[in-house]
């Protein structure tokens, strides 16, 4: 018997040893996303229609990259807001919060883009006595739309804190506000920010819904080269290529952030002793 327990105990150790071949991890789908990438570069620069389509789109690419930064930033004060009143002990704040997220959530995209667009802002743009742009009035919807999204991520951060920590910062004398903003934050981010950064590609993507307003991104531009000349595999070709590169280079970044804050979770817990 005990013999038998010895002849099994190198076959389990060199099982738990065993590690998959490296063509079984290696990332092929990349291989081939690059080579698509890199077959429709080569069609725009050795084409002359599509170089055509390229010069007519590009020059929206400056609006789309703007109206998402400003979607985003609008949208993450809104969704901070947002979903920290829903965690208020206010119960008006508490019920505007949730009005306020389950109203965007109940609606689709693009009704919702000409509801706030076309008939919410306008009326208190004439109540207040201030006016937008249109360009800044549809990002300002985009953010509004995202704003709701985004409280639910912030919500949810913040829940998945151990209550012993807000525990613990009130026993030091601090106050709801101060123990929020100095101990529950800072560590709800780490949670917090790997959806927020799907939510920025997320608007980067829809910011292509914005052309249903007229505001000329590069879906607009797409759009109108492609009616006034008839070429339209050549228009929305580039425009595919343009949100491919865009969406892939922050996908990219966004896995570098999630892997180093992987990798700072698991230098903390090796210094802990707990792998």
């Amino acid at each position: 018997m005990s013999e038998q327990q010895d002849d099994r105990k190198p076959k389990d150790k060199k099982n738990l040893s065993d590690k998959p071949p490296w063509w079984d991890t290696f990332p092929w789908w990349g291989i081939a996303i690059l080579a698509i990438l890199l077959w429709m570069g080569y069609q725009i620069v050795t084409k002359d229609s599509y170089d055509l389509a390229w010069e007519r789109v590009i020059p929206g690419i400056r609006i789309t990259i703007t109206a998402t930064l400003q979607a985003f930033a609008i949208a993450l004060a809104l969704g901070l807001l947002a979903g920290m009143g829903q965690l208020s002990k206010n119960v008006l704040s508490r019920n505007l919060a949730r009005t306020y997220v389950e109203f965007i959530r109940g609606i689709p995209i693009l009704p919702l883009i000409f509801t706030v667009a076309l008939v919410l802002l306008p009326q208190i743009q004439d109540a207040l006595g201030f006016k937008l742009s249109f360009q800044m009035r549809a990002t300002v919807t985009l953010a509004f739309i995202y704003g709701a999204y985004m409280a639910e991520i912030f919500r949810g951060g913040i829940q998945s804190i151990a209550i012993g920590q807000v525990e613990a910062g009130r026993s030091l004398g601090l106050s709801r506000r101060q123990t929020m903003n100095s101990i529950v934050l800072p560590q709800a981010m780490r949670a917090i920010i790997p959806p927020l950064g799907n939510d920025f590609i997320a608007i980067l993507k829809d910011t292509s819904l914005l052309s249903v307003l007229g505001v000329l991104e590069i879906t607009q531009r797409a759009r109108q080269f492609s009616a006034s000349t008839f070429k339209f595999r050549e228009g929305y070709f580039v425009l595919a290529f343009i949100y491919l590169v865009l969406t892939l280079g922050l996908s990219l970044l966004l896995g570098v952030l999630e892997r180093r804050m992987t990798r700072d979770d698991k230098n903390v817990r090796s210094n802990r002793g707990i792998d």
